[in-house]
């Protein structure tokens, strides 16, 4: 059952340790922990990514902010009661933890610092929309199964020839897509009239396929 879920939700990232370790929670005994990893883009941009380890990972490293990781795992999401609204948040849940051994390695590891495989199932009516500069967007979101009856939805967001093949998908469509895991900054407007700054994590598709075999009820939260 592991095997495959790998199979169906898998990240690699290569950056650096942007914040110290700040603990979450134990589950049967086993201790994990929450923090931000910074990755550079192949552009100037740098996506600040939220990575959630387990004790066990790193019992002989010394993880501190500035060091250079590698992180291979699953993104994972999770509802969170906020302001009687359900949230839903992303992490990158780290399976693997790997310190470069010299500089030569990590500069090899960052000619790919992102890379993200899903196989899930569309769970809501894609949204089309074009940007002021006339780039064509399309908004998704894909559930992918993990064991004891859970699912992970993951926002998309495909660009250009992705974007017009997506807005013809429909709920319970099975696809695959390879992108990277992104962070985007943006201003939400208060009903008191103040703007909050906020971050938002989303896969951008670089590729995708879609798959003949649909299963609708994916779907179901």
């Amino acid at each position: 059952m592991v095997d495959k879920v790998i199979q169906t939700n898998t990240v690699k990232i290569v950056g650096k340790m942007a914040t110290d370790l700040e603990f979450s929670h134990e589950m049967f005994g086993e201790g994990f922990y929450n923090f931000y990893m910074d990755i550079p883009r192949l552009s100037e941009h740098t996506d600040t990514l939220p990575i959630t380890i387990s004790e066990r990972l790193f019992v002989d490293i010394d993880l501190k902010p500035g060091e250079d990781l590698v992180i291979e795992g699953q993104l994972r999401s999770y509802n969170r009661y906020v302001d009687g609204k359900n949230k839903l948040i992303l992490t990158i849940f780290a399976r693997d933890l790997y310190v470069p051994e010299d500089e030569e390695e990590l500069e090899s590891l960052k000619k790919t610092p992102n890379e993200i495989f899903l196989d899930g199932y569309v769970c809501k009516a894609p949204i089309y929309r074009t940007t002021p500069l006339g780039r064509e967007i399309t908004d998704l979101l894909i559930a992918v199964n993990r064991p004891y009856n859970k699912s992970d939805y993951i926002p998309c967001i495909a660009w250009g020839r992705n974007a017009r093949f997506s807005q013809t998908l429909k709920v319970g469509d099975h696809i695959k897509l390879w992108g990277r895991v992104q962070s985007r900054e943006y201003q939400k407007k208060k009903p008191d009239g103040r703007v909050e700054n906020k971050v938002a994590y989303e896969v951008s598709i670089s590729k995708m396929e879609h798959l003949e075999e649909n299963n609708r009820d994916n779907c179901e939260e």
